[in-house]
């Protein structure tokens, strides 16, 4: 009687669920917080074999103790020594907690719900179970469906939620205690217009070419890399803010086919027309026609790695070539050094190595990055 007194005057809100006292439901309170916790003993009442079963707050706020707690459990003759020893715990972890999640007040959540029923449950894409990360959708002019997250604070909307979104460009939100989701999402679908015609052409050249990188392009990447032909190919990075301008190249093969590109480009670049979109650009000024994937298959363009014969090593495509003119085989870097070293006329002159191509035997260098260094 006087253990079950001593467990009362310990933890008021934690009450005995059974007749045997093996089951205890309720609360611990901690600083005037209180936590939901279930203890389960086993029929002897051996405290060592307990197992608790805490809400999500409570684990939250124990996280990094869970081993202090079990060391405290194994040490302890009885129950209420036990909660002794949890309370604590909990007030040490407690103090070392320099920000505790603070539920906001009801009518956060009211007006949260309210503010998406004015916009429509349709645009809500995902919502988290404390109402503070926030997805919602948006269709552009060219029925492309983008999404941005919201992540709200407790103070919202005094306080300026972050907004993240896949773009080429800072996306920012001008802010004041009157904002709302309705506001953002008006926001969010003027920037959309204003990067359409960078979208249009950039699906126009993941459509109708042989993009080798990124394998994903997301909607904020403004590079891309484009085969050309065996072994050939051209880097390009479109500006999102005036996208039909003549885009920053970069030609990348062996110099006998690269170089004829490199004069063309220089010699037609005043042919520019802004009118155009980028691709129609670059075949009138390169004088070619890019293959495209609907006529040609990407293992016919000969872009397998020499060495590995392989297309994708760790998301890197071949980026290195023979420059022989009756070889031009491809390599990535990383088995192109490999090999390399691997040859006793191997000499390396500070970061480019010096030896044979593995194909027709001819001079081939390369030059290390940092990374691979």
């Amino acid at each position: 009687m006087a253990d079950e007194l001593s467990m009362f005057r310990q933890c008021p809100l934690l009450l005995p669920q059974n007749r045997e006292r093996t089951v205890y439901d309720g609360f611990i309170t901690v600083q005037d917080r209180d936590f939901r916790l279930r203890i389960l003993l086993p029929s002897v009442h051996d405290v060592k074999h307990a197992r608790l079963q805490c809400s999500w707050q409570l684990k939250h706020v124990l996280k990094g103790y869970q081993q202090i707690l079990k060391q405290r459990l194994q040490h302890c003759s009885d129950l209420v020594s036990f909660m002794l020893e949890l309370k604590t715990v909990l007030e040490v972890a407690l103090k070392n907690r320099r920000e505790l999640y603070v539920p906001p007040p009801p009518r956060y959540y009211l007006q949260l719900i309210n503010e998406i029923e004015s916009l429509g449950w349709d645009k809500l894409v995902y919502i988290d179970t404390e109402f503070s990360t926030i997805k919602l959708k948006a269709e552009d002019s060219g029925s492309r469906v983008h999404l941005i997250t919201i992540k709200l604070k407790p103070k919202y909307p005094v306080d300026a939620p972050d907004c993240l979104v896949d773009f080429p460009v800072p996306f920012t939100v001008p802010w004041t205690p009157q904002g709302s989701l309705i506001y953002i999402h008006s926001q969010f679908l003027a920037a959309l217009e204003s990067l359409k015609e960078f979208w249009d052409i950039m699906d126009e050249i993941d459509e109708k070419t042989w993009v080798l990188e990124p394998e994903k392009p997301t909607r904020g990447a403004t590079v891309r890399r484009i085969a050309i032909g065996n072994n050939v190919s051209i880097n390009i990075d479109v500006d999102p803010r005036h996208p039909k301008v003549l885009p920053e190249c970069c030609f990348l093969g062996a110099d006998h086919v690269v170089t004829p590109l490199r004069n063309k480009l220089n010699s037609n670049m005043h042919s520019w027309n802004p009118e155009c979109t980028v691709l129609q650009n670059l075949k009138e000024v390169l004088e070619i026609d890019f293959p495209a994937p609907s006529a040609h298959e990407i293992s016919n363009l000969n872009m397998e790695c020499g060495i590995c014969y392989a297309y994708r090593l760790d998301s890197a495509i071949p980026d290195q070539v023979c420059d022989d003119s009756r070889c031009g085989q491809p390599f990535h870097q990383a088995c192109l050094i490999e090999w390399l070293r691997g040859l006793p006329s191997c000499r390396q002159s500070f970061n480019v190595i010096f030896g044979e191509c593995p194909y027709c035997s001819k001079p081939i260098t390369v030059k290390m990055s940092s990374k691979k260094s």
